[in-house]
């Protein structure tokens, strides 16, 4: 049977959804799809193109559309959308993370929130950064969160080390932080709206 690009990468989700982003390594992952390391090059020239269509398929659905007709709102749940497709894969943030460094992630989640912040009214220049420090947020509040659900698992977590921070659900944390980017945005599009035409 000829070794599919999909076959290779469901098997790569499969071991970083098991063991994490540490173990998968090309030599993992021949021996997992009973193939020579050499197989998987066919389809990746190397472990980083590998990792980014990883990103893209985890982030594949985020730019469904979105039916809220407020920007705000369209925003939100874009972010929730993100954050859950990482949240739904072990070490998930930590894979985009690198992926976005080294840009290679080729998927349209980006392009998406571009697109609210225009639609809200930024300039397009503003709308890249504002849906650049959205993104980063994510990546970074999620990768938090799911480093310390690891340590948890692992017992490495006690309530003396962070009593106040672990008080409040990840969730929680992560809207709060959404609903002060939000603000900012709206608090810039109604300073850009009252100066000087």
């Amino acid at each position: 049977m000829q070794l599919r690009r999909a076959d290779v990468l469901a098997g790569a989700i499969a071991i970083l959804d098991e063991y994490g982003l540490g173990d998968l390594t090309m030599r993992r992952l021949a021996t997992s799809l009973g193939v020579q390391p050499g197989a998987l090059y066919w389809h990746f020239p190397n472990k980083q193109t590998l990792l980014a269509a990883i990103t893209d398929e985890m982030l594949g659905a985020v730019s469904a559309p979105l039916v809220d007709a407020q920007w705000d709102a369209r925003l939100e749940v874009l972010a929730h959308r993100i954050r859950d497709a990482l949240l739904a894969h072990r070490d998930g943030a930590e894979l985009a993370s690198a992926s976005y460094a080294a840009r290679l992630a080729t998927n349209d989640a980006r392009a998406t929130l571009v697109e609210v912040g225009t639609d809200a009214g930024l300039p397009t220049d503003e709308a890249e950064f504002a849906a650049d420090t959205l993104l980063f947020y994510i990546l970074g509040q999620t990768m938090d969160e799911q480093s310390r659900m690891q340590m948890d698992s692992h017992g490495a977590l006690t309530e003396e080390a962070s009593p106040l921070y672990d008080t409040t659900s990840g969730t929680a944390r992560f809207e709060y932080g959404l609903g002060l980017f939000v603000d900012g945005v709206r608090s810039r599009l109604t300073e850009s709206s009252s100066r000087p035409g």
